[in-house]
């Protein structure tokens, strides 16, 4: 699993490391089952605080992404059906490139939109 973290981003790095991983959940490149990494280990392949990946498991347990097992660490519970919003996501794509609209216009209004 390559997760990738930009200290700069004004996100924080918990969240980074928690889209990563539902982002790859949806993509159905972390099946049901698959085992992550312990926290120690990817806090120390990002170089970030052990705090900063427990919370980030933590977000992903609450939202059903995860199981944390004792013994057994952070295993991929569920991988729901996201066909239908890859679709409208292509068709928001779509229409932002026709109307001309900046991609980081598109994010802001997008993010916006889901507060």
């Amino acid at each position: 699993m390559l997760l990738r973290i930009d200290p700069s981003s004004a996100e924080p790095l918990f969240e980074q490391i928690g889209g990563q991983v539902r982002a790859l959940v949806a993509r159905g490149e972390l099946p049901v089952g698959t085992r992550l990494p312990s926290a120690r280990d990817l806090a120390e392949s990002l170089d970030v605080n052990l705090h900063t990946v427990l919370r980030a498991y933590q977000e992903l347990r609450a939202d059903g992404v995860i199981e944390l097992r004792r013994g057994r660490g952070a295993v991929v519970a569920s991988a729901p059906d996201h066909g239908p919003l890859h679709e409208a996501i292509s068709a928001l794509v779509a229409t932002t490139r026709r109307l001309d609209i900046p991609p980081a216009t598109a994010v802001a209004l997008l993010k916006e939109a889901l507060r």
